[in-house]
Order: C-alpha cells, then sequence, then structure tokens
C-alpha cells in the first residue's frame, strides 16, 4: 500500500480497484501530509483521480474534502448506503460514478459541485435526484438507470449542456415539457422501463436527438412535434400501447431502426413508407394488412411482422426474406406500379408540406426524390426554414429568392452543380446552409461572400469543391463548419480567422499536419480531425483547453505512444487507449471510445503541452 500511495503522489492518480477493501485507508485522505523522508515534497502533486470500484466500501469519511483538486472520483460496484455532504467541497470534481451501490439518498451538497460532467448514480436505491442537482450546469451526462425515482426535479432544467441522459428502469410517469423542452443539446435519451403515459410536446426540440429509447412503458401516442428530432437514427418504442403512428413520423429522414413490436398498430401510415429504414420491427401488433408502398422502402434489410393477423399475406411471406415481401408488396401497387405509388406519396407529401408551412413557417419536402420544386409550395415569403434534402434537385428554383425571411436552407444529398450565388445573395438572413454530398465544382474565390451572415456550413462530400484558398474570412460570423470528405490535403488557413468558431470537422481529408496557429481558435468547442494522414499533433492543441469540449483524432497514423514518455503523472486511463494502448485492464468501454477528450483528460493534454512541451514534441513529430 505504501508503495501504491508514494506513487500516486508523483502521479496525482490512485487506483485502489478490487483490493477487498472494507474502508477507504486514512492515508488516501491525507495524501500529502504523508510524504515520507525519502520522497521530495515539492514534486508531490494533490490526489487528482481516485478509483476505489470494486471494493466492499460502506462509507466515505467527511475527510473527503482534504483532496480539494480531486477532478474524478469512482466509488462503483461497493456497499455504500449514503454519501457523506464533503462530496460539495470538490470543487474540482468533474466525473462522478457511485452507480452499482445501495445508496438511498443522494446528499443536496452536490450541487456545489458545480465543475461536475458526469454523474452515474445507476443501480442504486434512490427514491429522487436532489433539486440541487440543477447547479451543476456544466453535466453533460446524466445516468440514474435502475432506482426507484417517481420523478425528475424541475431544476434539472437548468443542466442545459445535457448531451447523455439514461433513467431507464425507474418508475416515472411523465418527462417535464420544459426540461425536455431545455435539452436541446441531448443526444441520447433512454427512458425505457418506466411508467410514462405520454411524451410532451416539446420532443420536438431535441433536434440533435440520435437515439430515442421508450420501450416497456405506457405510451399512447406520439406526439406530431416528433418531426423535429430531425437527426433521429435509432427509435425504439416497442412494448407500449401505441394504437396509431403520426403522419409525422415520415419527416424523420435519418431514421435508420425503427422498433414497434408488442404495441397495438392496427395499421401503417402510408406516409412513413418514405423513411430510409434499414430496421424496421412491426411484430406482436394488431395489423391486418400493409400499405404496397411498403414495397418501395428498398433500404429495408429487416421487416419483422410475425405475431400480427395479417389476413392478406401468406405466412411464407410473412416468415421469409425481407427482399421477397418487398417485391410482392410492389407488385401490388396500382397501375404503372411503383411510378404511380411514388407519385401519388410524392404529391400527397408536397401538398401536406406546403399547407403546413402557413402557420409552421417550415417547408420540407425531404426524401421525395424530387426532380425540382413544384411551384405551387411557395405558399408564403415568411418562411425560416426549407429542407430539400435527399432528392435529386439540380438547380434551385428562382421563387426561392423571394424568402427573405430564410434562416436555414438544407440542400443535402441532391445533384446541386454550381454554388448558388445568386440565391444566396437574395437571403439576407440565411444562417445555416447545407450543401453535403452535392457534386459541386469549384466555388468561385468569391462565393462566400454572398452569405457572409452564415452561422453554420456544411459541404461534406464535395470533394474538390473548395477554391485553392478558399476565402471563408468572409464568414466572419461562421459557429459550425463541417467539411469531411472533401479531399483537402493542407489545412484552409483562412479558417483561423474565424473567431466564433465552435465546432471544426475536417475529417476524412488527407491532412497530414496541423498548423501551430490552431491556438487562434479560441472560441473551439469540438475538433474531428479523424482518418486523415496526420502523424504528429501541434502542442499548443492545448492551448484550446479549457474550451475544447470533444477531439476526434482515431483513425490518424501518430507515431509512438504515451508509454514511451517520460512524464510525472499517470496519463488517465480514458485517454491511453487513443494512442493505442492495448493493455486489457483498460477494459471494452474506453477502448470504444477512444477519441473522447473531455473531463481529467482536457487537463492532461494541457499539462502535456506546457509542462511537457519537448517530450509531446519529441512524440508527435
Amino acid at each position: 500500500m505504501d508503495r501504491v500511495l508514494k506513487a500516486a503522489r508523483a502521479s496525482g492518480s490512485l487506483n485502489l480497484s478490487n483490493r477487498s477493501l472494507r474502508e477507504v485507508p486514512d492515508e488516501v485522505y491525507k495524501s500529502l501530509d504523508a510524504v515520507g523522508g525519502d520522497e521530495k515534497w515539492w514534486e508531490a502533486v494533490e490526489l487528482q483521480k481516485l478509483i476505489l470500484a470494486h471494493n466492499d466500501i460502506e462509507s466515505l469519511k467527511e475527510d473527503l474534502q482534504n483532496l480539494p483538486l480531486l477532478a474524478v472520483l469512482n466509488v462503483s460496484h461497493n456497499n455504500l448506503s449514503h454519501l457523506p455532504a464533503a462530496i460539495g467541497e470538490l470543487q474540482m470534481l468533474k466525473s462522478l460514478d457511485v452507480s452499482f451501490n445501495s445508496i438511498l439518498e443522494i446528499p443536496g451538497e452536490i450541487g456545489s459541485a458545480a465543475s461536475l460532467v458526469k454523474f452515474d448514480c445507476s443501480n442504486n436505491r434512490l427514491n429522487g435526484l436532489p433539486s440541487s442537482l440543477g447547479h451543476c450546469v456544466n453535466l453533460s451526462e446524466l445516468k440514474a438507470s435502475n432506482n426507484n425515482i417517481s420523478s425528475l426535479p424541475e431544476e434539472l432544467a437548468k443542466c442545459s449542456k445535457l448531451t447523455k441522459l439514461d433513467i431507464e428502469g425507474n418508475k416515472l410517469e411523465m418527462l417535464s415539457d420544459t426540461f425536455i423542452a431545455s435539452c436541446t443539446l441531448l443526444m441520447e435519451l433512454n427512458a425505457s422501463k418506466n411508467l410514462l403515459s405520454s411524451l410532451p410536446e416539446s420532443i420536438g426540440c431535441l433536434s440533435r436527438l440520435i437515439r430515442l429509447d421508450l420501450h416497456q412503458n405506457r405510451i399512447s401516442s406520439i406526439p406530431s412535434s416528433i418531426k423535429g428530432c430531425s437527426s433521429l437514427v435509432e427509435f425504439y418504442i416497442g412494448n407500449n400501447a401505441l394504437s396509431a403512428l403520426p403522419a409525422e413520423i415520415g419527416s424523420l429522414t435519418q431514421l435508420g431502426t425503427f422498433n414497434l413490436q408488442s404495441n397495438q398498430l392496427k395499421e401503417y401510415p402510408v406516409e412513413a413508407c418514405s423513411l430510409h429504414l434499414s430496421i424496421l420491427d412491426l411484430s406482436n401488433n394488431s395489423l391486418s394488412g400493409l400499405p404496397p408502398q411498403i414495397g418501395l422502402m428498398t433500404t429495408l434489410r429487416k421487416l419483422l411482422l410475425a405475431g400480427n393477423p395479417l389476413r392478406t399475406l401468406r405466412s411464407s411471406l410473412v416468415n421469409g426474406p425481407t427482399a421477397a415481401l418487398l417485391r410482392y408488396l410492389r407488385s401490388r401497387l396500382p397501375t404503372d406500379e411503383e411510378s404511380a405509388a411514388t407519385t401519388t406519396v410524392k404529391v400527397d407529401a408536397v401538398t401536406m408540406a406546403a399547407r403546413s408551412s402557413l402557420t409552421s413557417k417550415e417547408l420540407s419536402l425531404a426524401g421525395l426524390g424530387l426532380g425540382d420544386v413544384p411551384s405551387d409550395v411557395w405558399k408564403t415569403s415568411d418562411i425560416t426554414k426549407i429542407n430539400l434534402s435527399g432528392n435529386s434537385i439540380e438547380e434551385l428554383p428562382s421563387a426561392l429568392s423571394s424568402c427573405v425571411s430564410l434562416e436555414v436552407l438544407i440542400l443535402s444529398k441532391n445533384k446541386i452543380k454550381e454554388w448558388p450565388t445568386a440565391v444566396l445573395a437574395s437571403l439576407p438572413k440565411l444562417l445555416c446552409l447545407k450543401l453535403d454530398a452535392n457534386p459541386l465544382r469549384k466555388i468561385p474565390s468569391d462565393g462566400f461572400g454572398a452569405a457572409s451572415k452564415l452561422q453554420i456550413l456544411d459541404l461534406s462530400g464535395a470533394a474538390g469543391s473548395l477554391p485553392e484558398n478558399p476565402a471563408f474570412s468572409s464568414l466572419r460570423e461562421l459557429q459550425e463548419l463541417y467539411l469531411r470528405r472533401v479531399q483537402i490535403s493542407a489545412f484552409p488557413m483562412d479558417i483561423m480567422t474565424l473567431q466564433q468558431l465552435r465546432i471544426l470537422d475536417l475529417s476524412q481529408n488527407l491532412l497530414q499536419s496541423i498548423p501551430e496557429s490552431i491556438k487562434d481558435l479560441t472560441s473551439l468547442t469540438e475538433l474531428n480531425l479523424s482518418d486523415n494522414n496526420i502523424s504528429s499533433l501541434p502542442p499548443t492543441l492545448g492551448l484550446l483547453e479549457p474550451s475544447l469540449q470533444l477531439l476526434k483524432l482515431d483513425g490518424n497514423p501518430l507515431r509512438r505512444t504515451l508509454d514511451d514518455i517520460n512524464y510525472s503523472f499517470e496519463m488517465p486511463v480514458t485517454l491511453k487507449p487513443f494512442f493505442q494502448h492495448s493493455e486489457a485492464n483498460f477494459g471494452p468501454r474506453y477502448q470504444s471510445y477512444p477519441e473522447i477528450f473531455e473531463g481529467e483528460n482536457r487537463r492532461a493534454v494541457k499539462r502535456l503541452c506546457f509542462h511537457h512541451k519537448a517530450a509531446v514534441t519529441g512524440l508527435m513529430s
């Protein structure tokens, strides 16, 4: 134990997991006070990371307050029944894992741990969460699954930075409309195995939501506002009480997996036949038939229908290959088969979208296979958002120039070849432009000047579209820039002028290096450099701390591991797998997310870059 504690005083990290401890040794609480005569006291560092998982610890002492620099505390898989009030004294605490204990109540003092980013209290005996948790405004991930929680405190609405929320296996009867409306950054929501009977209308505010799991509840309907979840890829709502689906479900153009098993559905709406699904589970419902338009869902790889009273389909089709079932359904289409059915679906969708735009100020014609935009859709010039993605449009209609209130224009996955300078110049309020996955030709050198107010620009997949020296400096207000798969081999230096840039995606290109001046992007919170040819990183990358929240670098040929460097502290285990460390005891959880630099890792990057600049330069060169 003395040897381990001595190492901790040098590294700032202490791992006492799997040691059958019944209590935390007193020496842990006074790490620096126990400096031995053979140690250089001026080189000792405060404890920043403490791992006590998989022991038999029954309590933590109030002496925990003696560890003021503690950033990571893991006491999961123990026998704790409570937490000390001193948890609120840990002002630097960013990650707290108390899962798999027998804790009855989280102390209100946790609200004083204002730096908290990750909190896992799952698999305990909690009846609720303290309202003071709302003071942890930096909270990004909250796991409270498998407890006895019946309601969430309204104060959680202040945690507007939440990206992951797991409340599976509780006794929740409702999700607050105010709380859900505040979670605009949420990407994953798991509220399965609860007692929910409905969804709040504000569910449509979750435009960044990628995964939504609501299976095994009592939900009887899905609100039409679900169309606002435009990024949704996986939707699980099996084992509920649904009897119908809203037509707006067809607006979820990114949806790939839709699980509706074990509900009470009597029909599958035609509008939902426009979805580009890979998996559709309709098993154990009350379907007596299927719309033949399902046959046009050619992206389907698995269509599950067992347990339905289908009268119009032979059991050999229902239980056979999905491809054969789709062919049969296409054969049941009206005259002119696919074209007639497709035209009907398109006309209905266009009419509905045009009518809806009068009140919503949004026009969505996504995924309809349109070659051009029908002239009769322009019902109002007050439209603020237009989505024309997933079509075959080659030229933008001139009528678009009349939409002077337009703020969002989504043109992804079309056949647009020319940069629409004239149209963009006529849209003075345009803030978001998505032209990804279009065969764009070279953008004129002054092309960006036509949309100088842009805050979001996506040109991903438009290979060869950028001019030799793209004038990004024309986009002074740009906050998000996506340049995936544009075949650039050099970092566009004009990007350095974008002082408001928060998200930069340069993944899947041919970049070989990152300039030292990356430090000038002081507002950057997300940087994706994955899948390039980068073999070295500039030490100045550390200067982006603490603003940088997410750094992705996987798929690059970085040459040496951090284990080759003589550094004076233990590198966090979540950082090591990124540098291709293969020790098994780091676990699959960390190896699954090697690209994420956050929490204690950001501090590690900063310390590497400042205190070990020579070593890092040697590593990265």
